[in-house]
């Protein structure tokens, strides 16, 4: 998932200045649900949201087909056409991309190497949650740090939840 030119003019927060993942209860509890709604495939989803001196506050989270349906067992993709339509809506409601959401069915909420490779989107929060035989277990957020492809790695972020 490539951002797209518009994306890079939002000021997503920076890695160095310990930054946290700020989530309503509801939206937590729809990105776990959805985890286990799609188990025992991956599930996947687009956080919007605004940058605070925090971090992301997200508003939504909008769930996406797992268009990767011949591997959606351990992958994870959302087709570009889908992608550009969300962005679009979230423009339209004064929202950004905040990041992404996904499950690994029976495996830790620990990024792989296939999942920073197809991590694109700089200062990005990217949620994982595990699904054990088909419950949410752990949900671990990392936010995407670095300048490019060439530096880009994961540094864990804290889950802020907040109250209705």
């Amino acid at each position: 998932m490539r951002a797209p030119a518009s994306h890079m003019d939002a000021k997503p927060p920076s890695a160095a200045s310990g930054t946290l993942l700020q989530l309503p209860r509801a939206v937590y509890a729809d990105l776990r649900a959805h985890g286990e709604e799609a188990y025992p495939s991956e599930c996947c989803g687009v956080l919007l949201g605004q940058p605070t001196p925090q971090g992301w506050l997200v508003a939504h989270a909008v769930r996406a087909v797992n268009a990767q349906a011949d591997t959606a067992r351990n992958r994870y993709s959302i087709a570009p056409a889908e992608l550009v339509r969300i962005v679009r809506e979230a423009r339209e409601c004064g929202l950004q991309v905040a990041g992404f959401y996904h499950s690994h069915p029976d495996h830790p909420a620990q990024w792989s190497p296939t999942d920073l490779a197809e991590a694109h989107w700089i200062g990005c929060s990217y949620v994982i949650t595990e699904v054990a035989q088909g419950r949410a277990a752990a949900t671990r957020s990392f936010l995407l740090a670095g300048h490019g492809e060439e530096d880009k790695h994961f540094e864990p972020e804290p889950i802020h939840l907040l109250s209705e």
